[in-house]
């Protein structure tokens, strides 16, 4: 027996939803949780190596191109997971079509911001 769906077959085919991105957030969540297991692992390591050291130690550390660009890359693969997983929830939880586009600009627009203040922080601290 076949089961009873509302869904055609060129929808079945894409895997779209009905927003028609369910699936590619999915997708990106998946290979944001993914690149993050060792990036945040680095990162850890990275912030354990630097305990107790000085302002001038922790500068010159991170002035190597494998800590910034470390840093770099856990800093964008975290925010844009953030970013994705925001979006999602107020697509499904924010009713009445006004607020769920307020809420998705402030949601993108809090994360640009937070991504580049890290970002200008981790030049900063390599490249001054």
């Amino acid at each position: 027996m076949e089961s009873a769906s509302l869904r055609t077959d060129a929808a079945i085919i894409r895997h779209l939803g009905s927003a028609r991105s369910g699936t590619r957030h999915l997708w990106h969540m998946r290979l944001t949780s993914l690149a993050l297991v060792p990036l945040t692992i680095g990162f850890v390591w990275l912030l354990l190596t630097l305990v107790g050291k000085d302002y001038g130690q922790v500068r010159a550390a991170l002035s190597a191109p494998v800590p910034a660009l470390l840093l770099l890359l856990f800093i964008g693969a975290g925010v844009y997971h953030m970013q994705i997983g925001m979006q999602v929830i107020i697509e499904d939880y924010v009713h009445g079509e006004s607020a769920r586009t307020l809420a998705l600009a402030a949601n993108l627009f809090a994360c640009v911001t937070l991504g580049l203040a890290c970002v200008y922080a981790v030049f900063k601290l390599s490249f001054v």
